[in-house]
């Protein structure tokens, strides 16, 4: 969606986290009132559609996108962390990067069995992270209704590993 103020305010990070990647920064978009409201409220748009009971944010971002989402809603959030991160009993999933591997966690009693969940993270690469997500969601009893991302890289094909499932993104590169 070109007309989205996001769109010109994302910028590129050469290298980071490491040589050879180009980081898309959405943290412009977050310190724009305008911007980040309207980014919230088309990723709440499109959550709606899938008529979910719980939204799951990925850690980091996707916890900063979720939470407003949720909260537009009128739903819970459940957080997808990285490894270490969650204090209570947890499940766990391993996955690809683009450049290695991470695992992410999520409580035991963050999704109850039949829960219709939408996935929100900033940014669809490779979709190992989504999937890793689902997969937890998925061991837990509850379904993936859909994932919501603000960015796609569509040239890494992320949604291949999401097959099945409904997916917007607002911005594609």
């Amino acid at each position: 969606m070109s007309d989205l103020k996001a769109v010109s305010l994302i910028r590129d990070v050469p290298d980071f986290p490491q040589p050879g990647i180009l980081f898309k920064d959405i943290t412009p978009v977050l310190a724009d009132a305008e911007a980040f409201r309207e980014v919230v409220d088309r990723l709440t748009q499109a959550a709606r559609k899938f008529q979910p009971d719980l939204i799951v944010g990925i850690e980091s971002r996707g916890f900063l996108l979720g939470a407003p989402i949720a909260y537009q809603l009128q739903l819970g959030l459940a957080p997808v962390r990285k490894l270490g991160k969650l204090p209570y009993d947890r499940i766990a999933a391993e996955y690809a990067l683009e450049y290695g591997t991470n695992t992410v966690e999520m409580h035991t009693d963050a999704v109850k069995p039949g829960q219709r969940v939408v996935i929100v993270d900033d940014l669809l690469a490779t979709g190992g992270t989504a999937a890793a997500a689902a997969t937890l969601v998925e061991q837990l009893g509850g379904t993936v209704a859909g994932y919501c991302f603000l960015v796609e890289l569509s040239f890494l094909q992320g949604r291949e590993k999401l097959p099945g499932h409904h997916i917007d993104a607002l911005i594609a590169y």
